[in-house]
Order: structure tokens, then sequence, then C-alpha cells
């Protein structure tokens, strides 16, 4: 709740600095008043990431067909249960649901809006092509993620980069409106523009956030179940096929992804391991 907290103190400051100096500079006015548009931006902005951030256990589950494990019917799944249960201890955090969902590549992924109230779910695929120490592996790097709130903290900034490019697009689309009695169609036209092209900015940014997060959670898992074994797993990624691609609202959360480009939402493999083996 602090992290909450002190991200939207830090968003509405910046806001509320934001439209003083651009009244200040006169351009207020130019675009019919920033100050009102710019609570507008940052209440829809923040609105629709924390929306999703409180919706995504349930949708993220219901995406992937995820069978959440109330009882365990094998030993594997009671395996699974124990392991999440002694990492979830070590990590100080409450004990996440835990699922399977049907993939024939090895995948997983974690999400929730709490540390104490999230899911870890593994792929079928991951079950019958790694090894025991490998699977304990990759559940360390998710149960890292809940750990370091990296949920939390990508829905936030997520939301600051909603409000910014509505913000800017706006002030961009007003400047091209040369009607002086209103919104005319070169507003309408810049807005939509500027938004393309700002969002696409944004989501770099939010993009490299992304990869930085799964360098910390590999660590937290090389931490929580060893390096080795972190090693080993990520080795495992490496020399299989390229996962099927999750849906996107637990992309960014899933043990790999992506193909390490700048819009990409992990890093490559190699670069991961690297980091690990230079003790990062």
């Amino acid at each position: 709740m602090m992290r909450i907290g002190l991200f939207l103190a830090t968003n509405i400051a910046v806001m509320v600095v934001l439209s003083i100096v651009l009244n200040l500079f006169g351009i207020g006015q130019q675009s019919g008043g920033i100050s009102g548009f710019v609570i507008f931006a940052a209440l829809f902005g923040m609105g629709g990431a924390f929306i999703s951030l409180l919706l995504s256990k349930k949708m993220a589950a219901r995406s992937v067909g995820a069978r959440i494990i109330d009882q365990p019917n094998t030993q594997h799944e009671s395996w699974l249960l124990e392991t999440v249960a002694k990492q979830a201890e070590g990590a100080g955090i409450g004990m996440p649901d835990v699922a399977i969902f049907e993939s024939p590549t090895p995948n997983a992924f974690a999400t929730g809006a709490k540390k104490d109230a999230a899911l870890v779910a593994v792929s079928s695929g991951l079950l019958q092509h790694m090894s025991d120490d490998e699977v304990e592996a990759v559940l360390a790097h998710e149960i890292s993620h809940v750990a370091n709130g990296d949920m939390v903290t990508l829905a936030l900034l997520q939301g600051v980069m909603n409000t910014f490019v509505m913000v800017f697009a706006n002030i961009i689309a007003a400047a091209l409106d040369r009607n002086g009695r209103g919104r005319g169609m070169g507003y309408f036209v810049g807005y939509y523009v500027a938004q393309i092209g700002l969002g696409f900015l944004a989501s770099l940014v939010v993009m490299w956030f992304s990869r930085y997060r799964e360098y910390r959670a590999d660590a937290g898992g090389a931490a929580l179940a060893g390096r080795a074994k972190m090693i080993a797993a990520l080795e495992r990624l490496q020399q299989g096929a390229t996962p099927e691609p999750l849906p996107r609202e637990v992309e960014a959360f899933a043990i790999s992804g992506g193909l390490g480009s700048l819009l990409s939402t992990h890093p490559p493999l190699n670069a991961r391991i690297q980091a690990l083996r230079n003790g990062g």
C-alpha cells in the first residue's frame, strides 16, 4: 500500500506542477483549459491501469484456461503446492493460488493486485519437459515477481504513461488546430496521430522496465532456489522451441517471452543467463 500511495502522490504532484507550468506559459489557454484535462487524463489513465490490475488474476486464469489446484490430485501437484508454500514463506508473502494451464511449451506466469493474494500458474509443458529442480527455479522466479511488487509497479507506470500521452497529445493537437472558435478537424486528427506517436514512445519506457524486472526476478529466483537451478532452467528454455504467445495481460510476467527487442517484455535468455553467471 505504501508503494501505491507514494506513486499516486508523485503522480498527482507531477500533474499539478505540469498544469501550473503549462498555464503560466499560456499553453492552457491554447488547449481549452489544460487544468481540467490534466485531471481527467490522470483519472482516466490511472483508473484504467488500476482496473486492469484488480481484474488481472481472474482475467489471467480465464484467458489461459488455468485450473487452480484446490485439492491436489497427484503427487506432482502436492509437490507444486509444497514448493510454492516454502518459497512464499521465504519471500515473506502470503501463499498464492497455484494453477496449471494446458500448453505444450514450457512457460509460467504470476499475477495479482496483492502480494498476499497472487496467482502463480505453470504450463503442462513446463511440468513435462523440465526437471523438478528447473521447475523449482521457475516457480522461484515467479514468486520473486510477486514479492517485488512488479504487478503493481508496472500497472502504476502504465497509468502514468497513459496520463502523459493524453495530456501531451491534447497540447500538440491544440497547437495544430487553426480553428479559433473551438476544436476543429485539425485538433481531432492531430490528437489521434499524436497519441499513436507518444503511445509508441511510452511503450518503450514500459517495456524497458519490464525487461529490467526480469533480471531482478531471476536474481530473486536464484536466491530462493539456488543460482545453479535458475541458470539450468533458463538454459532449458533456451534449448526449447519458442513458447506459445500468452495473452497480453500475463505476457509481461511469464518466465520467457519476446525476442529481446525494444518492444519486448523480456531480455534475451542468453543475456539473463550471463547476468546470473556474473552474480546479478
